[in-house]
């Protein structure tokens, strides 16, 4: 574990996310303040794209289950909800992360580019949710954005990987952020030399390295809390089972 990091980890069985019946509730005030932010990034990263996403209003955890509602709104608020001096009283940024594991157990993690908001940071694939994961019913499809992702950023498709049971949340007072183990059948060195071509190819990829990480040894500037606080959690029930040497 990661002491003082201010995050919660909750292991859930099952997620129920819906688009909430009303729109977001942002004042006058707020939306002065998200458009300025947003100018300001944008002024120093001209890739900066603000296009229409999902945030999360009301959420509850009960034991092994969230239930969550998002609410459309733009890239714009979420910057802003990320890094403002106080955190929101309500709203939340959320993503659903493929912790994407090579059938030898190690994981595969990617470097986002220098023209990416969140460039430098070292993370699996993710991204939050938006008005395609939005089901006919008005479910929120955060298994779909996970499989979305990994095709987007990794080349990756459902005939590559399998999706394990279960969701690992890790929240604070700005984010809730939503894990799903992803299983290849390939080694992570053959998965991340898989990964490496496929960014290759691309006109502009979202990363500029891939990172085979095994254990804490591995650990490296640019990963975040979050992201520590997972690995740990992760390696934990490798230990605990026997799959790892502390």
């Amino acid at each position: 574990m990661v002491p003082g990091d201010g995050l919660t980890l909750v292991v859930l069985d099952q997620i129920e996310a819906r688009l909430a019946p009303a729109p977001l509730a942002l004042s006058a005030e707020e939306r002065g303040a998200i458009d300025a932010y947003f100018a300001a990034r944008q002024a120093a990263n001209p890739d900066l794209w603000n296009g229409r996403v999902l945030l999360l209003g009301a959420h509850r955890f009960e034991e092994r289950r969230l239930v969550a509602q998002y609410g459309e709104a733009d890239y714009a608020a979420l910057l802003w909800l990320l890094a403002g001096e106080r955190a929101h009283p309500f709203l939340r940024a959320s993503f659903a992360m493929g912790a994407l594991r090579g059938a030898d157990g190690g994981f595969v993690m990617i470097r986002m580019a220098q023209w990416t908001a969140n460039a430098g940071r070292i993370y699996f694939a993710a991204g939050t949710p938006d008005l395609s994961d939005i089901a006919p019913d008005g479910s929120v499809d955060l298994e779909g954005s996970v499989r979305r992702e990994l095709a987007e950023e990794t080349g990756l498709t459902d005939d590559d990987i399998t999706l394990a049971p279960g969701w690992t949340a890790l929240h604070d007072a700005r984010r809730v952020a939503l894990l799903r183990e992803v299983r290849a059948g390939e080694e992570a060195e053959a998965l991340a030399a898989r990964i490496r071509r496929f960014g290759a190819g691309e006109h502009r990829p979202e990363f500029d390295e891939v990172r085979v990480v095994r254990g804490p040894q591995d650990l490296a500037e640019g990963m975040s809390p979050l992201i520590r606080r997972y690995l740990a959690h992760a390696w934990e029930q490798d230990w605990g089972q026997g799959r790892m040497t502390p």
